[in-house]
C-alpha cells in the first residue's frame, strides 16, 4: 500500500542490499533515475548491510530476505538497533507467510515481491520514507491471518495494563489499515480527506505508543481491540 508522502527538501537516502549483484545493480539503476532519491550504498549480505547502515544512516533500506551469512530478517533487527529511524523494505521472490510475519516482527515497514513493476519501486521508497507501510494487499491478508492465529494463542494471557481506548473513527481507520489500504483509499472509503486519515493514524500510533502502522495492527489484535475473522 502507498500514499503521497510529505514534501521533503533532501533526497531520500537509500541503501540497497542483495547478494545477487545483477539484481542489486538493477535496483540501483532504477532508483538513480529519480531526482528525489539518492542511493548512498550497496551491500551483498546481511553483515555488510548492518555495518553500512551504521555508517551511512540511510532513510530507507531495500533488502533481500534470504542472503548468506546473515539473513535479511536478522539484518533487519541489527539495522533497527543501529539506525532506529531507518525504514526497511524486504524484497523476496515468494510470499511465504513465515517470512512475512518474521519481517514485520523484526521491524520491516514494507514487504515486496521482486517481480514488482519498475515504476512501483520508487513509489514504495517514497511511501515508507513518508511513514507509510508498503505491502501487497494479498500479502496483507496473509499477515492478518497470522495475527489472528497469534491472538488465539494468546487468548488466555491477562492484560497487565489496560489497552488505550481508540475512538470509533480510529477503529475504522485501523481496520482498513489492517486490510492493506493506503491513506488515500481509506479516505475514499470513509468519505474523509487523506490528511484527516493521516491525523487519525498519527493519533492511533501516539495512543498505542508505537512507531508503524503494522505494529499498530499487531498490537491491536494481541490486545483484543481489533477483531480479525
Amino acid at each position: 500500500m502507498s500514499g503521497t508522502p510529505p514534501t521533503r527538501c533532501e533526497p531520500i537516502r537509500v541503501l540497497v542490499v542483495d547478494d545477487h549483484a545483477f539484481f542489486r545493480r538493477g535496483l540501483v539503476s532504477v532508483l538513480a533515475e529519480e531526482a528525489d532519491i539518492d542511493v548512498v550504498g550497496e551491500a551483498g549480505d546481511g553483515e555488510q548491510a548492518i555495518r553500512q547502515a551504521g555508517d551511512l544512516r540511510p532513510d530507507v533500506v531495500l533488502m533481500d530476505v534470504r542472503m548468506p551469512r546473515t539473513s535479511g530478517i536478522d539484518a533487519c533487527t541489527g539495522i533497527k538497533d543501529a539506525v532506529p529511524s531507518a525504514k526497511i523494505v524486504m524484497l523476496t521472490i515468494s510470499d511465504e507467510e513465515e517470512d512475512l510475519f518474521e519481517a514485520i516482527k523484526a521491524g520491516a515497514t514494507g514487504y515486496l515481491l521482486k517481480e514488482i513493476a519498475v515504476d512501483e519501486l520508487p513509489e514504495a521508497v517514497r511511501a515508507v520514507s513518508g511513514g507509510q507501510s508498503f505491502i501487497n494487499p494479498s500479502m496483507a491478508t496473509k499477515l492478518i491471518g497470522e495475527f489472528a492465529t497469534l491472538a488465539r494463542k494468546d487468548k488466555g494471557r491477562s492484560q497487565q495494563v489496560p489497552a488505550p481506548r481508540l475512538t470509533e473513527r480510529e477503529m475504522e481507520v485501523l481496520r482498513l489499515v489492517a486490510r492493506g489500504l493506503n491513506n488515500r483509499d481509506i479516505g475514499q472509503k470513509l468519505y474523509i480527506s487523506e490528511n484527516t486519515v493521516k491525523n487519525h493514524v498519527r493519533n492511533i500510533l501516539e495512543k498505542l505508543q508505537l512507531h508503524s502502522r503494522m505494529e499498530a495492527v499487531v498490537y491491536a489484535v494481541r490486545e483484543k481491540i481489533l477483531d480479525v475473522d
